[in-house]
């Protein structure tokens, strides 16, 4: 009771502290805008804040020192699981997204995302950048919310479904669904793009969600950020790189603080910066040398350890009356920022919601000493459906289980190098149990794919790509293995793969299968140049490979239809009658050793 009392008496002290900001407030509106900044596969290591000698972060360091920092903040091990669980504050499997391609990272559409929550409760909103859960209606960052969307497509710049042949410099992005081409660096352009939006609405609430790419690979980057660590020996050459793509992002972050001093709403602006995984990059350790930071934990991108989902979580708001260099050691997920964001901007909740995650502004505005401890879950399952106690790991604020069987007390054995599951029975018997039901919880849905919408009024065609394809093996999921799918580590040829499609109006549509997208102008077998030269800092795209292809077989449900491959053309198109309703589509190839191939792009237009 006395517990309950408390919390009490802290809410009531936080809501009587809201009506205090926002009597002082001269700002036209009493609501604090939000401002995320979300890098992609920076890791905790690289920070200086954290302890890095050699990279220079200073805007990332100094919100860190001037705001808050979680500094037991764990997002997932890979970047669509963690984006889905920031948007819906829910468990990232729950949200229908446990893998980054292959049709696995298509946001649920039952769950309303946090820009739409921040819409429907009077601000404006706006995504530069990265979205990376759904490329197709309606799981496109316009369909969820964003009023302004400015992004490239899929998990990077460069992958399957983006403009064909971005490479981070002199891009085409997205602004709500139309190409649009732009100058400069796509770090610097996002952040541009991101301040002239800021201007625009100055003098109304805005929730802008600024999520860069970078540094995710490859590693592109201006030649002069690339030359700020040239001679650094304790880093590899694709690592300089990597910090320059850092920098970049945290020179941008200045120039975003400058702004908003300069429009005047700097202090009634929640300002976060975070990551979604571990770092990619950032660390390496060869023939006993150690090349980067990864803050002594085990881990990388991907990992179950540590090293690759705790990440760093920083708030700034002056209005809020945050702790300068206040640190919150405690466990926190990041499902717990749309709860926690929703009670610091006073909002109103999606009706018949329950969160799966947390508002942590206990911890924000009190010392944590009543906050319970909870159990979360994280695991990479980058299959079409999730098995069970798979690259698991089970979370407190002290201790870590991994699979089920390793444990480790982090705050003695940051490396996680002393498994002490022998010695803790009954902590790993409570632990085991907390997975179980997480398990119970979360996989309810697993068999339920989500399903993109064709026949849509107002839209003209649907773009469906390999990258999306439901299928365990390998595929092209970037630019690269369609310009050549023998080029990565297995052959990017899926053969088994289907798409899922929900037709809207039955009737009769034009399906396109193609070896290129349509906005590449290439025919099935045109020549196709290397993109660029390799550098230290660029990456080249290599040579488009040839693919002799003799049929092209199109099958949805009972449907089968075949047709010849005329390669001089740029697709094959099928007339076909589709019915209402969901369905499953297969688009195959069959080359001239008689070898099948999915489709990469298909095409699928309604008949007006």
């Amino acid at each position: 009771m006395r517990t309950w009392n408390k919390l009490l008496f802290g809410l009531f002290a936080l809501v009587v502290f809201h009506k205090e900001v926002r009597s002082n407030d001269k700002k036209p509106t009493d609501k604090p805008n939000v401002i995320i900044i979300i890098t992609d596969d920076q890791g905790y290591g690289d920070i200086a804040a954290h302890g890095n000698k050699i990279i220079k972060t200073p805007a990332m360091d100094r919100l860190k020192n001037q705001g808050i920092a979680f500094d037991n903040f764990h997002a997932g091990s890979t970047c669509a699981p963690s984006r889905s669980a920031l948007m819906t504050g829910m468990e990232g499997h729950r949200a229908g997204v446990w893998h980054t391609i292959a049709g696995c990272n298509l946001l649920r559409e039952k769950f309303t995302a946090m820009p739409q929550v921040f819409q429907d409760n009077g601000y404006a909103t706006a995504l530069f950048g990265k979205w990376h859960l759904g490329d197709a209606y309606p799981y496109l960052p316009e369909n969820r919310g964003f009023e302004t969307a400015l992004y490239h497509s899929a998990g990077g710049i460069g992958q399957t479904p983006d403009f064909w042949d971005n490479d981070y410099f002199d891009d085409v992005y997205l602004r709500n669904g139309k190409p649009e081409r732009f100058k400069g660096y796509c770090t610097d352009v996002f952040f541009d793009e991101a301040m002239k939006y800021m201007e625009e609405k100055k003098d109304q609430p805005f929730f802008l969600y600024l999520s860069t790419n970078a540094p995710h690979g490859p590693l592109n980057v201006p030649e002069e950020y690339y030359n700020l660590y040239k001679d650094e020996e304790d880093l590899l050459d694709f690592q300089k790189a990597y910090y320059g793509m850092i920098t970049n992002i945290d020179d941008n972050i200045t120039r975003l603080e400058k702004k908003l001093k300069e429009l005047k709403i700097a202090d009634n602006t929640i300002l976060i910066f975070t990551t979604d995984n571990g770092t990619q990059y950032g660390w390496r350790k060869i023939d006993g040398k150690e090349y980067g930071f990864n803050a002594n934990m085990k881990g990388l991108k991907s990992s179950h350890y540590d090293g690759g989902h705790r990440v760093p979580f920083f708030m700034y708001w002056k209005n809020g009356k945050l702790k300068k260099g206040k640190t919150i050691d405690q466990l926190v997920m990041s499902y717990d920022v749309l709860p926690t964001l929703i009670e610091l901007c006073g909002l109103e909740k999606p009706k018949d919601t329950e969160y799966d995650g947390k508002n942590v502004s206990p911890l924000i505005y009190g010392d944590g000493k009543n906050w319970a401890s909870r159990y979360a879950v994280l695991d990479k399952n980058k299959t079409q459906h999730p098995v069970k106690w798979k690259l698991s790991a089970v979370m407190d604020n002290d201790w870590r289980l991994i699979n089920g069987k390793e444990l480790y007390n982090i705050r003695e054995d940051v490396g996680q190098e002393n498994d002490i599951a022998s010695a803790h029975p009954e902590k790993v018997k409570e632990m085991r149990n907390a997975y179980e039901k997480w398990w119970e919880h979360v996989s309810k849905d697993f068999s339920k794919f989500e399903y993109y919408k064709v026949g849509v009024d107002g839209i003209e065609e649907t773009a469906l790509t390999v990258h999306d394809i439901h299928s365990d093996k390998p595929l092209a999921w970037n630019q690269d293995l369609i310009r050549d799918p023998l080029s990565g580590k297995k052959p990017a040829l899926t053969n088994d793969g289907f798409w899922t499609i929900d037709v809207q109006e039955e009737g009769y549509y034009t399906i396109t299968l193609s070896r290129w997208p349509k906005e590449s102008g290439l025919s099935f077998n045109s020549e196709v140049e290397a993109l660029g030269t390799t550098q230290p800092w660029y990456i080249a795209r290599p040579e488009g490979r040839l693919m002799p292809l003799k049929k092209a077989m199109l099958e949805i449900d009972a449907l089968r239809v075949k047709q010849d491959v005329d390669m001089t053309s740029k697709g094959t198109s099928f007339r076909v009658y589709l019915n209402e309703g969901k369905a499953r589509l297969v688009g195959k190839f069959t080359d001239e050793d008689k070898k099948d191939i999915s489709a990469f792009y298909v095409y699928i237009s309604k008949e007006k």
